[in-house]
């Protein structure tokens, strides 16, 4: 069974998908200062999981061209939204395996890192991408606001089916 803090990973990643629903590609590139763009964001998101759970837990990178672009720590870029989302969708398929194999006590450790132990566990790394998900989506969400978008989702979607509470 899948760990109840990758169910909610998953609710958030589906959460950012249903915010940034319908985005054109002129918009996703528009940057309200000292906002990143939609695309950024996107790709952004598809970096840190591509890090976390390929790179760092794997020693595989299935999306290198992602570090310069979208990377932390790098100057900010307006990449094609078609790319972004490719990445994304690239990079979350490949992490589902890894995601899925996570119990209780995987998600206590600590990954090796140049070769010394992460500071945080991995169940801590799972909530950090879970909530920057939803940091960026609210993001995501003025950004829309600001280009006159109407009727986007005004609340979290349909947990108690999606992602209710399970005990681990």
């Amino acid at each position: 069974m899948t760990h109840p803090l990758v169910i909610q990973l998953r609710f958030a990643r589906s959460e950012f998908v249903r915010g940034l629903k319908d985005v054109k590609d002129e918009e996703a590139l528009k940057r309200f200062m000292p906002m990143n763009c939609i695309s950024w964001i996107i790709g952004h998101l598809a970096y840190q999981e591509n890090r976390y759970w390929m790179t760092r837990a794997q020693g595989k990178n299935v999306a290198p061209q992602l570090q310069p672009l979208v990377g932390w720590g790098e100057p900010a870029s307006t990449p094609p939204l078609a790319d972004m989302w490719a990445a994304w969708h690239n990079v979350t398929e490949a992490t589902d395996p890894y995601l899925d194999s996570l119990t209780t006590e995987t998600l206590q450790t600590f990954m090796i890192v140049d070769g010394k132990p992460y500071d945080e566990s991995v169940g801590s790394m799972v909530r950090r991408v879970t909530y920057h998900y939803f940091y960026h989506l609210g993001e995501g969400m003025a950004i829309r606001q600001m280009l006159g978008h109407t009727n986007l989702p005004e609340f979290v979607g349909d947990i108690h089916d999606e992602a209710p509470y399970l005990p681990e």
